[in-house]
């Protein structure tokens, strides 16, 4: 594959057989067939009324079949809904899987909900939310992830054609392409947003093409071809490996389905679907196999025998098992991990006097010394600083591998640290005012916050806001967002008064495993001053300093 980052001509099967072992060409046969037999399946459950929804991927199986089958079993993948192929591909427990889609308990999601915004990382599965883009910067996390502890592990995410038009994507793709990181970005060309067709939503000819924008190859691929989806992918998989950065593939496909069941295609001219529906990539590969005996007829129907009545017979099992209950629960956050460790007031009493900010900067020196999975992401934070010296010295001290400028990219960022997250970092990201975290609020709020409570993975990030007025900075760098933060269940809001309180609890926030948003006000930066001890020490979240006790009223603030 030429490195060069310019789109190719759409990669095509032609006739070619010998990169393909006979067992290996079934074994793609039965991956995308069972995929195909469980979508009839779920149709079928669908018209009876035991299943409220569905969202079929039939007509595009070659893709996330093919994808999964191309990638080393280490390999990250991120799926959207219509990629059933690849939690079968990579051979997710069928019976966790029936009970999550059919929303019981046992699910991945303990019946919460029937869909596929769960992952699992044991198998290189982060799964979706439906905000779409939000999962591609995540994917860049992951991947920086892997390159910082020298592992070849790619990260594969999916994105439909409609997607691409989100901002998430194209901070995805310009991260990716100036940090070199091994993604790839995988478009399921399938010719309709919902209901609106390609050309009312781009007014470029083929969205590979936009790679070469971010500095990266864009290749076409025949997303109805099983053995095109693989050799492309395996090639792109191998270029990432290599150090040669991000590449964009489209695949072209169609969906030949509503976009979920209830929608139904009458947007979709007759003959433009059945046109579509004549290159059915399950069919088409079949007769392929059959064409060249790999396939007899008979592999064909026991195959398909066999696999209906173990779907059948997981069908049943799912919907005899519980209802999932209702209520609130202690999925929300995960256990703190945090060990307070307040000093003693002879600690506090001998120790030097600091300003707020110093000591903020003190918590970061302190907890990046001790713990080498500590990652700082922000505009500026290296070099320069940041726009308050919060992280002045600290990239000469750590280096630019953990003391990262970003581009302009405040939901890329965030996204980018949630993949950090499950790759087993602890990052922190500084938003240079409070008040851009408006660009990044749903990471924050639907990706951060929920991924616990959805799947029960743990995303230790930290947030800082530099927040409030005091300063004449005018109503866009002086804003107090934590009302924005507080009612959002999965997240912990942390705002010190104090030197002493802001490294304390700063290191509480590195250690206690959840998303944390810490506030700083500006106005204290430079004026509030106290004594603030060197070294390791750790406040309680969630407990209230007592200022001084008294017996007449109780002042809380």
């Amino acid at each position: 594959m030429d490195d060069s980052p310019a789109s190719s001509p759409p990669e095509t099967t032609q006739e070619r057989l010998e990169d393909f072992a006979p067992g290996q060409l079934r074994n793609l046969y039965r991956s995308m067939l069972l995929s195909r037999l469980i979508e009839e399946k779920m149709l079928v459950l669908l018209r009876q009324g035991r299943l409220s929804k569905w969202f079929s991927g039939i007509g595009q199986e070659a893709i996330a079949t093919g994808v999964v089958a191309a990638l080393d079993p280490s390999d990250f993948v991120l799926p959207m809904h219509r990629n059933l192929g690849v939690f079968t591909g990579r051979d997710i427990d069928l019976p966790r899987l029936f009970r999550q889609l059919l929303g019981r308990e046992g699910g991945f999601t303990k019946g919460r909900d029937r869909s596929f915004h769960f992952g699992h990382l044991q198998k290189g599965i982060v799964g979706m939310v439906s905000h779409l883009g939000a999962m591609l910067p995540v994917a860049c996390g992951l991947a920086l992830a892997a390159q910082l502890r020298g592992k070849d592990r790619v990260a594969a995410v999916f994105t439909g054609d409609g997607a691409t038009s989100e901002g998430d994507f194209h901070e995805a793709l310009n991260l990716a392409a100036v940090w070199k990181l091994p993604v790839l970005f995988l478009i399921e060309n399938n010719q309709y947003g919902l209901s609106t067709p390609i050309r009312e939503q781009h007014a470029c000819r083929d969205l590979a093409d936009r790679g070469v924008a971010y500095g990266m190859p864009g290749v076409i691929v025949d997303g109805n071809d099983i053995l095109a989806v693989h050799r492309a992918v395996a090639r792109a998989a191998d270029r990432a490996r290599r150090g040669a950065g991000p590449l964009l593939l489209e695949f072209k496909t169609f969906r030949t389905r509503g976009h979920e069941e209830p929608s139904g295609t009458d947007y979709v001219p007759r003959e433009l679907l059945e046109e579509w529906k004549t290159r059915d990539p399950l069919r088409r590969f079949e007769a392929f196999l059959r064409g060249r005996e790999v396939l007899s007829h008979g592999d064909v129907e026991k195959t398909r025998s066999d696999s209906k009545a173990r779907i059948d017979a997981l069908v049943d099992e799912a919907l005899a098992a519980p209802e999932p209950r209702s209520g609130v629960d202690a999925d929300v956050l995960a256990p703190s991990l945090l060990t307070p460790r307040a000093p003693d007031a002879e600690r506090v009493q001998a120790a030097p006097e600091r300003r707020y900010v110093d000591a903020i900067s003190d918590g970061l020196r302190t907890v990046m010394r001790r713990d080498e999975r500590v990652v700082l992401l922000g505009q500026d934070i290296a070099e320069y600083g940041g726009v308050f010296k919060v992280t002045a010295g600290l990239v000469e001290e750590f280096g630019k591998a953990r003391v990262r400028n970003t581009p302009i990219i405040e939901s890329g960022a965030i996204g980018a640290a949630m993949g950090l997250a499950l790759g087993g970092y602890v990052p922190m990201v500084e938003m240079q005012f409070g008040d851009f975290v408006t660009c990044g609020f749903n990471q924050i709020v639907n990706n951060l916050a929920k991924t616990h409570w959805r799947w029960g993975e743990r995303i230790p990030v930290v947030i800082r806001l530099p927040v409030g007025g005091g300063v004449g900075a005018g109503p866009f760098h002086s804003q107090n967002v934590e009302s924005w933060f507080t009612s959002v269940a999965g997240l912990k809001v942390l705002a010190p008064a104090t030197p002493y309180d802001a490294k304390g609890l700063l290191i509480s926030a590195f250690e206690d495993g959840n998303p944390v948003l810490f506030l700083e006000h500006k106005l204290l930066y430079r004026s509030a001053r106290g004594r603030v001890p060197d070294g390791d020490y750790a406040l309680p979240i969630g407990q209230a300093r007592v200022a001084r006790e008294g017996r007449d009223a109780t002042i809380v603030t």
